[in-house]
C-alpha cells in the first residue's frame, strides 16, 4: 500500500464496517454528497483519513478563499456508533485508477471494510411528483441476494462508465462486495438538489444499518421546493402541460426539455 498517497489522523473504533461514497462533481441532484454530509452530521462522524490531492487534481480544479488555495478534499470519516465509514471527493482529473486504488487500500487494509455502497442520482424522464425508484448495480450475486428485500431494482445503463461504476468493478477485482445505489432525479431538477432523491438513498441506509435517521428536514425542503413549482405551474401554461404530460407518462421533445429545465431552474434558484 502506497501510504505516501493518503494520511491517516486516527484509528476508527469500527469492526468490520460498512463503506458510504459519494461524489461532489458531476452529482445529479446533489444527491452524492449530500447523502454524506447528511450522515456526517447526524450520526458524529470524526475525520480520520484523506487521500492527498497531488497528481489526482490540477490546480485549475482549486479555489481561492482569504487568499488561500483550496484544493478538492478527498476525506474519510468514521461513524463510530453506526459502524460507518463515509467517503466525500471530487472526481479525479487524473490517475484516477491510482485514486481508486487509494480508496481501496485504504479502506481494505486500514479499516477493515467488509462492504462498499457508492450513492449518487441518475437523470429520468419522470415528474417530481412521480414515486421514485432505488436503482442497483451489484458487483456480487450473494451480495445482491442479502440485500433482495430492500425492493432496490435493477439498472441497465448503456454510455460511458461513472466513476462510482469504475470504483465498483475496482471492488470487485479487491474481494469487497458492493453496490452503486442510483435514486431517479426529475431531468429539471438534476443541476440543482432534489431532497426527495437524498431522502430515499437516505431511507434506504437508515432500514439497511437501522440508523435511526430524522429526514423530516428533507422533506420539508421538499415541500418547499414543490410549492415553488406549484406556483410556477399555475402561472405558466406551458410549464403545467410539460409537467403533466410527464405525470402521465408521456414523453417530451429536446425543445420541451431544455424550455422546461430553463424555466424550473430560474424559480427554484431566485433570491
Amino acid at each position: 500500500m502506497e501510504t505516501d498517497l493518503f494520511e491517516l489522523y486516527g484509528t476508527p473504533r469500527l469492526k468490520d464496517p460498512s463503506l458510504i461514497v459519494g461524489w461532489e462533481t458531476h452529482g445529479i441532484g446533489g444527491v452524492g454528497a449530500r447523502v454524506i454530509e447528511f450522515l456526517n452530521e447526524h450520526l458524529g462522524a470524526e475525520e480520520i483519513a484523506e487521500i492527498k490531492p497531488r497528481g489526482f487534481f490540477s490546480l485549475g480544479g482549486a479555489t481561492f478563499k482569504d487568499d488561500l488555495v483550496q484544493v478538492p478534499e478527498s476525506k474519510f470519516r468514521a461513524c463510530p456508533r453506526a459502524n460507518l465509514l463515509t467517503f466525500k471527493s471530487a472526481e479525479p482529473e487524473h490517475e484516477w485508477h491510482g485514486f481508486l486504488s487509494a480508496i481501496l487500500d485504504l479502506a481494505r487494509d486500514s479499516f477493515g471494510v467488509k462492504d462498499l455502497y457508492t450513492v449518487g442520482g441518475t437523470v429520468s424522464m419522470l415528474a417530481h411528483t412521480t414515486p421514485r425508484h432505488l436503482l442497483s448495480v451489484f458487483n456480487d450475486p450473494e451480495f445482491q441476494g442479502r440485500l433482495r428485500s430492500y425492493g432496490l431494482e435493477d439498472m441497465t445503463w448503456e454510455g460511458p462508465p461513472a466513476m462510482s461504476s469504475c470504483l465498483l468493478w475496482a471492488a470487485q477485482r479487491a474481494g469487497i462486495p458492493g453496490v452503486s445505489l442510483w435514486a431517479q432525479v426529475p431531468f429539471y431538477l438534476a443541476s440543482g438538489e432534489d431532497p426527495r432523491a437524498v431522502s430515499l438513498v437516505l431511507s434506504f441506509l437508515d432500514r439497511r444499518f437501522n440508523l435511526g435517521l430524522d429526514l423530516r428536514p428533507l422533506d420539508e425542503q421538499a415541500g418547499r421546493q414543490g410549492e415553488k413549482i406549484a406556483r410556477l405551474r399555475s402561472e405558466t401554461p406551458e410549464v403545467e402541460s410539460c409537467i403533466g404530460r410527464l405525470e402521465s407518462g408521456l414523453w417530451l421533445s429536446e425543445a420541451e426539455q431544455v424550455e422546461l429545465a430553463r424555466a424550473l431552474y430560474e424559480v427554484l434558484h431566485e433570491g
